[in-house]
C-alpha cells in the first residue's frame, strides 16, 4: 500500500520513485518549490536530478520512501498514480494516471511543508515563497490552475 508515482523527464533514462506523497498536488508542490528555488531542471542535467530528489528526500526524513533508478526499471504502473513527466519544473505529460487526480493539499500549504522540511540555511521565507509565486504568476486559489500546464 502506498500513494506510489514515478517521475521522469521526456527522455525517459531516470526516474524517482516516491512511495509516498504521489499525488498530482504533492508533486506539484515538489516541483513548484524547486522552480522557486531556481533548481536547474533534470532534464537539464544531473544538477536537476540532484536536487529534486534532494528536496524530496529531505521532506520524507531518513525513511525508505524515495528511489532513483532507470526509468526503464521503474514501476511505471504502479496502481496509484503512474508516471508524470517533467520539464521545466511542470508537468507536461502522464501515463497510467489515476481516474482521479489527487487535489487534496493545497498548493501554498504544500510548499510551505517542503520548505519546513529543508535544512534551516535552504529554506526560503514566507514573503520570499509569496514574491516568487507572485513574480511567476502562480494561481493559489484554485490548485487545477496551480497545474495548468500538465495533461
Amino acid at each position: 500500500m502506498g500513494n506510489r508515482a514515478v517521475i521522469t523527464t521526456k527522455d525517459k533514462e531516470l526516474a524517482i520513485y516516491v512511495h509516498w506523497n504521489g499525488g498530482r498536488d504533492s508533486i506539484q508542490g515538489f516541483l513548484t518549490y524547486c522552480k522557486l528555488k531556481e533548481h536547474r531542471p533534470p532534464e537539464q542535467d544531473s544538477y536537476g536530478w540532484a536536487r529534486l530528489t534532494q528536496v524530496i528526500a529531505n521532506f520524507f526524513g531518513g525513511s525508505l520512501c524515495i528511489g532513483v533508478q532507470t526509468y526503464a526499471s521503474s514501476h511505471k504502473d504502479n496502481y496509484d498514480n503512474g508516471v508524470y513527466i517533467i520539464e521545466n519544473w511542470e508537468i507536461v505529460g502522464r501515463e497510467f494516471p489515476p481516474e482521479t487526480e489527487q487535489t487534496e493539499y493545497k498548493l501554498l500549504d504544500m510548499i510551505m511543508s517542503i520548505n519546513d522540511k529543508q535544512p534551516k540555511q535552504e529554506q526560503l521565507t514566507e514573503m520570499e515563497i509569496l514574491e516568487k509565486l507572485n513574480q511567476l504568476k502562480i494561481n493559489l486559489n484554485n490548485n487545477n490552475e496551480a497545474i495548468k500546464h500538465g495533461n
